[in-house]
């Protein structure tokens, strides 16, 4: 089977994940990146091995060995590469959150089924080992029917200079992680019709860098009596709980919690999986080496497989080599940006706002901010 060529499109922190999880996948060659940032894809190029470094992105786009690219720019830079990906007959995994509104979305869906190139959205939630095995717990049974379930994911904020910039980034922490725990409970819910979201926003640490929240919970009630929902056979309805911070000191910390009639798992993605370890020193992170941790730490090992990164790419190649859908998709992305908008209407007014929501503001953080 043909070997398939990839282009990073983009070359920050993600971009390093994504190349160092290539690394794992059969059936794929990462043959080029790109990045308007002097110097940026040439070291990364020249870290991975990489035979080609641009500063246009539209040049990795031009060439015949490459069949698909990962997108990991900002997020008002998703759409429009996108587009062009497209034109290009380019497959394309794009980064979360998929775009700045639905009306990129729509556009970003209507080229890539015009152009029939795979576009798959990248929730590595849905690929990571531990919250995998808690979904096939609930698709089996075992914890009878599902009413509720968690996701939280907490840090001290991000590492990259646009997250904190709205007009780059779109929003704040509810935009950059709140769409996680959206898409992984919509996941295990079999993603039945959302009813309503409740969502209280802030800023309570970071206001001098940021005009975004650092700081979000929702609430999302389903409907899972709906079409497309497996877990739930009475018709009764079912919520998640999301809780995410830029405000939590530590580290980062993601944990997945499924409650069911006959039954609960935890999955906590990082402490479960790590070396209780004391360092007066400090020690550097797997891919971001430049980030050192000292004293009382859970130190990770296998970090990138244990968030389902390469899992993730696997199932991209896959998908390309034998023209299958993926198991998240644009309309996937779309739905969870519904949601987002809704959560940051719902923490403006406080009040629980019912969907389908109408509003597509430019950007999401518009409708909070407002």
């Amino acid at each position: 089977m043909q070997s398939i060529g990839i282009g990073l499109i983009g070359s920050g922190f993600i971009a390093e994940v994504h190349a160092e999880s290539f690394r794992h996948v059969r059936g794929a060659r990462l043959l080029a990146v790109a990045s308007p940032t002097p110097g940026k894809a040439q070291a990364l190029a020249d870290k991975y091995a990489l035979p080609h470094a641009y500063t246009d992105y539209r040049e990795v786009l031009q060439r015949d060995d490459i069949h698909g690219v990962v997108l990991c720019l900002p997020n008002y830079l998703h759409c429009q590469a996108a587009l062009d990906a497209a034109a290009a007959g380019k497959h394309i995994l794009c980064e979360k959150p998929m775009c700045m509104n639905r009306r990129e979305a729509d556009a970003m869906i209507a080229a890539c089924e015009g152009a029939r190139v795979t576009f798959m959205y990248a929730e590595e939630l849905c690929f990571a080992p531990k919250y995998v095995r808690a979904k096939q717990l609930a698709d089996e049974g075992a914890l009878g029917r599902i009413y509720l379930v968690k996701q939280s994911e907490k840090h001290f904020g991000p590492h990259a200079d646009w997250f904190w910039n709205i007009e780059q980034s779109g929003g704040g922490v509810l935009f950059d992680m709140g769409c996680h725990g959206i898409e992984f409970a919509r996941w295990v819910l079999g993603r039945p019709r959302v009813t309503s979201v409740y969502a209280h926003c802030a800023t309570y640490v970071h206001g001098a860098r940021t005009r975004g929240e650092d700081t979000a919970h929702l609430t999302i009630e389903f409907d899972t009596g709906s079409a497309g929902a497996k877990l739930d056979g009475d018709g009764a309805s079912a919520m998640a709980a999301v809780e995410t911070s830029w405000a939590t000191q530590g580290g980062m910390d993601d944990r997945a919690e499924i409650y069911g009639s006959e039954g609960v798992t935890y999955a906590d993605m990082i402490h479960g999986n790590a070396l209780r370890t004391y360092s007066a020193s400090g020690y550097g992170y797997a891919v971001e080496k430049a980030a050192t941790t000292q004293g009382w730490t859970f130190t990770s090992f296998e970090e990138l497989w244990n968030y389902g990164f390469p899992q993730e790419m696997q199932h991209f190649i896959d998908c390309i080599q034998n023209g299958t859908p993926p198991a998240v998709t644009a309309h996937d992305g779309r739905a969870v940006l519904e949601i987002i908008q809704a959560a940051y209407a719902s923490a403006a007014s406080g009040t629980k706002i019912p969907l389908p929501f109408a509003p597509d503001p430019e950007k999401p953080i518009t409708l909070w901010r407002a």
